[in-house]
């Protein structure tokens, strides 16, 4: 147990955001699937059920409004064992690719994005379209197919001729992998798992869009890193700064002594205000090497930059 807890510690230490992003979801299935056996042996089930559909997605806007986060915890919660194996695999593969290509911090901003657009896809489907709107009173979505799709689509539209071996079938495009998957979410889209595959969809159009952005010059990865960011910021203790006056004796070379005073305040203003290359250097630092390798003044500046 030590072992594992020490490879958990490693991943989350080494600023490897794929490996992060698996541990939550593991660690969180088995916290709450054991969680959930507890109570339902001491005969609290009904209980856990209640507790565990307020990190699933409603498909109902009128319980949303009651619980926004839920449009990002659903995709960090799974039910089912096969279910959290298959899109844990499907995320390191095609994730290392896109680590590795593109960096760390994109595998992140596929993930949220392809899990809120999925999210926001399954919402607009099951309150825009008749044939779903019977099941609104009974559909929650969960899991992180969304995001993983957006992860599989994103790498295709990247590299589309990338070749990866398969099981019986030998090398094959990522283009095919991925025109697949996103085929088969929308045959299935009527089906028993109808709001599943719709946040399969999502999640590929989200990771469309973001591939195809990032060529454009747009990284949204940074809006999803900045927020994480301003998050820890709330929980990290700031350093206070206190400032003294002298008072000068004596009034001559007070021209001097008022133009010495101009440029400290021109100057400490031009070191406060951090420039977006200051912050590209960053965020590109936290990419490589992880957050806890940036100094204080660097977090400090990363802080201040999120509150502008």
């Amino acid at each position: 147990m030590n072992s594992i807890l020490d490879d958990f510690k490693l991943a989350f230490r080494t600023g490897n955001i794929l490996n992060q992003l698996i541990v939550i979801n593991v660690v969180g299935f088995v916290v709450l699937g054991v969680t959930g056996v507890i109570f339902t042996i001491a005969g609290y089930g009904s209980l856990f059920s209640t507790f565990s559909h307020y990190l699933t997605l409603p498909s109902d806007l009128g319980q949303v409004i009651y619980q926004p986060w839920s449009l990002i915890t659903y995709f960090f919660y799974h039910q089912e064992i096969f279910h959290i194996l298959f899109n844990m695999l499907f995320m390191y593969w095609f994730g290392r690719i896109i680590a590795e290509y593109l960096g760390q911090n994109k595998v992140l901003g596929l993930y949220v994005w392809g899990g809120i657009f999925g999210g926001l896809l399954y919402l607009l489907a099951y309150n825009l379209i008749p044939f779903y709107q019977g099941a609104i009173s009974t559909s929650h979505l969960l899991g992180a197919s969304g995001g993983v799709i957006a992860i599989v689509v994103g790498a295709a539209t990247f590299m589309p001729n990338y070749t990866i071996p398969l099981i019986f079938l030998g090398p094959v495009k990522l283009k095919y992998i991925a025109a697949f998957y996103v085929v088969t979410s929308l045959l299935r889209s009527t089906g028993v798992n109808a709001g599943g595959e719709i946040a399969h969809l999502g999640g590929a159009l989200a990771g469309w869009i973001f591939i195809t952005q990032l060529k454009s010059g747009n990284d949204w990865s940074k809006v999803v890193l900045q927020f994480i960011i301003w998050v820890k910021s709330l929980f990290t203790p700031q350093p206070k700064i206190k400032v003294s006056y002298r008072k000068e004796k004596t009034t001559s070379g007070s021209k001097n002594a008022s133009s010495a005073s101009s440029k400290s305040t021109a100057s400490s203003k031009k070191s406060a205000n951090t420039s977006q290359a200051e912050i590209d250097l960053i965020l590109d630092k936290i990419s490589e090497k992880g957050y806890d390798a940036l100094s204080k003044e660097e977090k400090q500046k990363l802080f201040n930059a999120s509150k502008d």
